[in-house]
Order: C-alpha cells, then sequence, then structure tokens
C-alpha cells in the first residue's frame, strides 16, 4: 500500500511566510535604513508620492519599458506570497481565493503605510499587479500541487537568509567609483 507523504507541518509553512513577507517589507518600505550594494540611495528612498489612476504610467512614461518592467516585477515579487498562503490554507475552503485576498490585502497594507510613513511611491498599479502576482502564485502552487510544497517553503526560507547576508555585508559589496547616476 503506498503512503502519502506528510505535508509540512503549519508552523512550518507560517514561518516561511514570515520570513518572506518581512523581506517584502524590507525591499518596499525600509529602503531608507539599509542598503545592499549601491543599488540605491538611501536618501532618495524617503518620499511620499500618490497615483491614482490606473495605468498612467504608460502615458507619462516617455517608454514603454519602464512601466511594463514595473508591473512585471510587481506581478513577479507577489507570486511566491501567492503560493506560500496558498500551501498554508490549502485545506481552507477556496484557498486560491484566500490567498488572492491577502495579497490583495498585504499590498494595500505596504501602500498605505509606504504614503503615511513617506516611505515609497504609492501607486494604485501596484496594487493592481501584486494582487494579480498573489493569485498567479495561488494558481501555480494549485496546479504543481502537494508534492512541491516543501519546496516553496524551503526556498522562501533560503531566500530570507541570502537577503540577510546582502543586508549584512551592505555596501561592502560595491565599488563607489563604479556608480553612475541615472
Amino acid at each position: 500500500m503506498p503512503t502519502r507523504r506528510s505535508q509540512p507541518a503549519p508552523i512550518l509553512i507560517a514561518l516561511a511566510l514570515v520570513v518572506y513577507s518581512a523581506v517584502m517589507v524590507a525591499l518596499t518600505m525600509l529602503k531608507a535604513f539599509y542598503v545592499i550594494g549601491l543599488l540605491w540611495d538611501p536618501a532618495e528612498q524617503r518620499n511620499r508620492s500618490l497615483s491614482l489612476l490606473p495605468f498612467n504610467d504608460f502615458v507619462e512614461a516617455g517608454s514603454w519599458f519602464g512601466p511594463l518592467f514595473d508591473y512585471l516585477g510587481n506581478l513577479a515579487f507577489f507570486v511566491p506570497f501567492g503560493v506560500l498562503v496558498y500551501v498554508l490554507l490549502a485545506d481552507a475552503r477556496r484557498p486560491l481565493l484566500w490567498a488572492t485576498g491577502c495579497g490583495l490585502v498585504f499590498s494595500l497594507g505596504v501602500e498605505t503605510a509606504q504614503y503615511v510613513f513617506a516611505l515609497g511611491y504609492s501607486d494604485i498599479d501596484d496594487v493592481i499587479m501584486n494582487t494579480l502576482g498573489a493569485f498567479l502564485g495561488a494558481l501555480v502552487a494549485r496546479l504543481l500541487g502537494p508534492r512541491f510544497y516543501p519546496v516553496w517553503i524551503w526556498l522562501a526560507l533560503l531566500l530570507g537568509v541570502v537577503f540577510a547576508v546582502l543586508v549584512g555585508l551592505g555596501d561592502r559589496l560595491g565599488d563607489p567609483d563604479r556608480v553612475v547616476q541615472v
């Protein structure tokens, strides 16, 4: 009789979700307080702006590439979040809907906090693309099934460790003489 592999412990799934969420918060709202290499200037991260017109970046941008890159980046950023929420709630009723809703709420929370605390650019497009990313992540988790759940969990935990190491190394990763201001 074949044995069913045991599912990851809910506490491990929750830990992976918390770790990935912390990385998301750090990369969206806390860049004014640390640096990885010389990828950004922390002094330029303290700002407040609000854009409530959907897909306005395509109208205002000089090219289509910048907005498209931002949209796809936001979408991809929330895919792991959607995967992890789906894995955590896989036995719940409508886990795909729950994961999408959690993505929406988390994204709204981040965008609101960015605006309130002047820690970034608050944009309705981010909410739309983040929510879509969470939905696609949940869909991936659903389609690939439980055998991949441990993969998603360990990748999220590994990402948290890599992120912590990169933050710990800080500006030692970059060469200030090679920075080009754009």
